[in-house]
């Protein structure tokens, strides 16, 4: 035999002694007992992810979804990725004290989050959840409505700009200006649109988000080493330098502010931080006592505060956008909508307990969570052995909660593409499992802030809705998602909005 053939034998010979290692593997078993597209050898199902772009991305999910109407599996080498959309496998994940750490993908968010809240594990997270849990107990929330109001104050005045004009609006631009303007004050005590760098701020938060998409959209820009030889890395920290240098700007300013004002930090306790009226508290004031108490340091101030800035916006304007689209959508749940926020008016300013008397509004914004869940994905490690319901899953494993299908399982959401604000109803709620809808997460890993969400969107709309009626003007059917870190749409969203004493 010539050298070529004895090669090709040995090549062909060790792909066959792969791939007979792959189907012993732990992951490739464990693979049968869930639905999954046929693997190709050595390869796996990793061909079917490769070479999509974003809305191809965002519609694969689905279409899987559809074709297999239960959790199913991927295989990737010898490596088990399992993809919850049912309520019986995202509650063995998400219930377990255990299975907290974040999968590959949010290592990405590294360089300008750092590890916080979101994406760090072990005692690290428990310590920093611990810190931070006072910052949004429910005692807190009354101290965040006068920024809310006034935010909401500013975008009536906008809105009026467009219905004089005669414009249609934009959602997803509108929502991303109110929600960043808002979490920048109530996280950092700092009005955004006052600041000399805040359109800068941004422009480039907006730039950054299209960066961690196309990497995430692209395997091969997983491997650092490749990310940083192709210029990426460098395009990156170009972004991310005025990012930082605003917020690091901020909290510094914050911090001497602080110093000059709390004298005793047995003054700042919780009990004062619920009654002391005479200064407005932001959550930096909460990470700098921690850091004054040395319970946490510098850098994790930064990475708290970048974390709330970047998830405490982007998450929250999704959700408005898709609000007001489906209460332009259905009139007669907006005509309700107005019906009870009449009939709550108070004789002054909205407060905590105004807006939780709202029972139908509450109703509506779960519904609309339900259908268009501003973080449709959760990504985990599988970090021991666990069992999944029935079916187990090898240490090592990935595990996926899509959000978005979990929310339209027919068993617990009858007709799940019909809007239907009853749903959330106490007897209908109970009458599910409590995973079957996780628009905040849930279990020890859930959003730390879904109160504060709650309160936000709840003021918006009813400031919104006092003033205006909102009218159709993109259709659902002309929506296109694409792949993101959360819920988008490829095209703008679009409504018109008209004064109601007209």
């Amino acid at each position: 035999m010539d050298y070529l053939t004895i090669f090709l034998v040995i090549l062909l010979s060790l792909l066959l002694l792969y791939e007979l290692y792959l189907r012993t593997s732990p992951g490739y078993r464990a693979a049968k007992q869930f639905p999954s597209p046929r693997p190709l050898p050595i390869f796996g199902d990793i061909f079917i992810l490769l070479s999509r772009n974003p809305v191809s991305t965002f519609m694969l999910a689905r279409e899987l979804a559809q074709r297999f109407n239960d959790s199913y599996g991927l295989l990737l080498g010898s490596g088990l990725i399992v993809n919850a959309i049912r309520a019986k496998e995202s509650e063995a994940l998400l219930s377990s004290t255990r299975l907290i750490d974040k999968n590959l993908i949010y290592t990405f968010l590294h360089p300008f989050l750092g590890v916080g809240l979101l994406n760090s594990t072990g005692s690290k997270w428990f310590h920093r959840r611990k810190i931070l849990t006072a910052a949004f107990h429910f005692n807190i929330l009354p101290k965040f409505l006068n920024t809310f109001h006034e935010e909401c104050e500013k975008l009536v005045q906008r809105l009026n700009k467009d219905v004089e004009q005669g414009k249609t609006t934009s959602l997803q631009q509108l929502a991303a200006r109110f929600t960043l303007n808002t979490i920048c004050e109530a996280a950092m005590g700092v009005k955004l649109d006052s600041h000399t760098m805040a359109d800068e701020y941004r422009a480039k938060i907006k730039v950054l988000v299209e960066y961690l998409v196309q990497r995430v959209m692209n395997p091969w820009l997983y491997e650092n080493f490749v990310y940083k030889m192709l210029g990426l890395e460098a395009r990156m920290n170009k972004v991310l330098k005025p990012i930082h240098a605003f917020t690091n700007g901020i909290i510094k300013q914050r911090r001497k502010l602080f110093h000059a004002t709390v004298k005793n930090l047995e003054d700042f306790s919780e009990e004062n931080i619920y009654f002391n009226t005479n200064q407005r508290y932001a959550l930096l004031d909460t990470l700098l006592a921690s850091e004054a108490r040395n319970q946490i340091d510098e850098d994790g101030v930064r990475e708290e505060v970048n974390t709330f800035m970047f998830r405490g916006h982007d998450t929250t304007a999704s959700a408005v956008t898709f609000i007001f689209f489906v209460v332009a959508e259905h009139p007669d749940v907006q005509q309700k909508l107005y019906d009870e926020i009449e009939a709550s008016r108070p004789h002054s300013q909205y407060t905590v307990k105004d807006y939780n008397e709202l029972r139908y509004m509450d109703r509506v914004i779960k519904e609309c969570l339900r259908l268009y869940p501003p973080v449709p994905f959760i990504g985990r490690t599988v970090s021991e052995d666990s069992w999944f319901a029935d079916r187990f899953v090898p240490k090592g494993s990935m595990a996926n909660v899509h959000i978005w299908d979990l929310h339209r399982d027919p068993e617990q959401f009858p007709n799940p593409e019909r809007f239907d604000p009853d749903r959330f109803l106490p007897e209908s709620v109970e009458k599910r499992n409590p995973y079957a809808y996780v628009p905040f997460s849930a279990g020890p890993r859930n959003c730390i802030g879904q109160r504060f969400a709650m309160l936000e969107l709840k003021s918006i709309l009813t400031a919104v809705l006092r003033e205006f009626r909102v009218l159709p003007v993109t259709k659902r059917d002309e929506i296109v998602f694409v792949a993101d870190m959360v819920l988008r749409a490829r095209d703008p969203i679009k409504v018109k909005f008209e004064r109601r004493n007209v």
